[in-house]
């Protein structure tokens, strides 16, 4: 019995003792520190220049923390796909060592990626009047052993020409808004063989407190050269604005019903100092009439309502004959109507009424008109 048992134990034994030292699998090879190619390459252009925008890699191409960086090489081609970077447009310097991240594992899929950017400045002849041309960009990651793991995602970038901005916009301030003046060269003259490509003139209004951009508008771009005036009348009043105008080529592909807008190069900024010194409109057809059979007599006035936005109201002046007028209203009259009780028979009285906006702005008075009372 005890034999038997011994030889059971022994075999056990040997098997546990062989499986605690075996190999689990073959040794694995050394890393090749090869750093994982971006997936996020993003691309904006505006006039003549690529703005490339992508995150530094955190892992190797073996799931690895990047220990060393190489440098980086920027691709371009006119071509819709890259295959090898052979001939790049830039060569960026390895970061320095205490900006690659230290963490592994997931640990370093989880730390923020360094942002990356790039502007690539096009020679004109990388642009084109064939509104389908495209650049298509791509970056390489090289290990500090100038490796590659590969080309990153690839981005494409329309390379239609863009026009120049004006060069000698000016802004006026007038009631109606800032008035907006530039010289356009006209429609580009091999306009008319790529109808697939317009022209405008985006408007920029910069809230100068704020540093925030709106668009105050747009406008073709005329088919002649000769002046454009643009007003512009949605922005508020007591602020300072900075106005700038680009151009923008937009390219329509008629097959999928979409479009693509670059803009151009903008011009510098006019300044312009939104204070309200204006009054608003002049009453019109200011018109008087007599009521009183039967009642306590009156006059009754309208008038043409004054169209401006920021009215407020009216002012209501009357005089009697080579009398001087004085104001009948204690508070602004809101609708272009006033009724006068304060008449008296056998007189005669005379009627203006002015308009006033919300900052105190007031027009001048206007045409007379004169009623008498029997």
């Amino acid at each position: 019995m005890k034999l038997r048992l011994i030889k059971f134990i022994a075999p056990t034994a040997l098997c546990l003792l062989l499986a605690g030292c075996a190999q689990t699998g073959p040794p694995l090879p050394p890393s090749l520190e090869l750093p994982k190619p971006p997936t996020d390459l993003r691309a904006s252009r505006k006039g003549n220049r690529v703005t490339l925008n992508w995150s530094e890699p955190t892992l190797t191409t073996d799931r690895k923390s990047v220990r060393y960086i190489g440098p980086t090489l920027v691709c371009r081609s006119l071509d819709p796909e890259i295959a090898t970077c052979g001939n790049p447009v830039a060569t960026l310097p390895a970061p320095p060592p205490s900006a690659v991240p230290k963490k592994s594992g997931r640990a370093a899929q989880k730390s923020a990626a360094a942002p990356q950017t790039f502007t690539d400045a096009l020679p004109a002849s990388m642009q084109h009047q064939d509104p389908s041309a495209e650049l298509t960009y791509a970056v390489d990651v090289l290990n500090r052993n100038a490796r590659s793991g590969g080309l990153s995602n690839r981005v494409h970038v329309s390379a239609v020409v863009t026009l120049p901005p004006p060069s000698d916009l000016s802004a006026e301030l007038t009631g109606d808004g800032a008035v907006l003046t530039w010289t356009s060269a006209g429609e580009p003259q091999n306009a008319a063989s790529a109808p697939a490509v317009q022209h405008r003139y985006r408007i920029y209004r910069r809230d100068e407190s704020s540093g925030k951009d709106a668009i105050a508008g747009e406008v073709p771009v005329p088919s002649e050269s000769g002046p454009v005036h643009f007003t512009d009348s949605t922005f508020e009043w007591e602020k300072t604005y900075l106005y700038r105008v680009t151009t923008v080529s937009i390219v329509k592909h008629p097959d999928s019903n979409s479009e693509v807008q670059i803009e151009g190069d903008d011009t510098p900024p006019v300044r312009v100092i939104a204070h309200d010194v204006f009054p608003p409109s002049v009453p019109a057809g200011v018109q008087a009439a007599y009521s009183g059979e039967g009642q306590k007599p009156f006059i009754d006035l309208i008038w043409a309502p004054v169209t401006n936005a920021d009215l407020a109201g009216y002012n209501v002046f009357r005089s009697e004959t080579d009398g001087a007028a004085s104001k009948l209203n204690s508070e602004l009259v809101k609708s272009p109507s006033y009724r006068d009780f304060a008449v008296a028979s056998g007189k005669t009285y005379t009627y203006s009424v002015s308009a006033v906006d919300v900052r105190g702005n007031e027009s001048q008075r206007s045409e007379p008109t004169s009623e008498p009372v029997p």
